[in-house]
């Protein structure tokens, strides 16, 4: 399971002296373990996904904000934590991947216009968590169901 070797990934980083993505690791188990105590549940590997996906988003943004005020430290310290999530994630899609893969979710859900996007998401989401940036994604699908 992906949460046991982020933890066996912590002892070797703690073993190691690695300080910089030790923090990382920590603020991973963090988040997973705030879920499992909001929901009273333990998590799945598709749920650590969605966990390890929303903190890369959450790091790109911040980069945006931290170039926009001059911060380069901070950004590239975001930079470095979004390498070690990706250590976690699968291998990311290419767009010809993701173009094909919307291509055939929107002719097998039978959407026609932007009120069908919803249909479309739920059958790609399942597929490209992880994988793919889902505001990307999202932007495609309108481009496509909105011509």
């Amino acid at each position: 399971m992906l949460k046991q070797r982020i933890q066996g990934d912590m002892k070797a980083a703690m073993k190691s002296g690695d300080k910089r993505t030790l923090g990382t690791i920590r603020l991973i188990l963090a988040a997973i373990k705030q879920i499992e105590v909001d929901s009273r549940t333990e998590v799945d590997d598709a749920q650590v996904l969605t966990i390890l996906d929303k903190m890369v988003k959450q790091r790109r943004d911040s980069i945006e904000q931290f170039e926009k005020a001059g911060r380069t430290e901070l950004a590239e310290q975001e930079s470095f934590e979004i390498g070690v999530l990706k250590d976690y994630l699968p291998e990311a899609l290419g767009d010809d991947e993701v173009a094909t893969m919307i291509t055939e979710a929107i002719a097998n859900s039978g959407a026609e216009s932007m009120r069908d996007m919803g249909k479309v998401m739920g059958l790609l989401k399942p597929k490209m968590q992880g994988r793919a940036d889902m505001g990307a994604v999202s932007a495609l699908i309108k481009q496509q169901l909105g011509s």
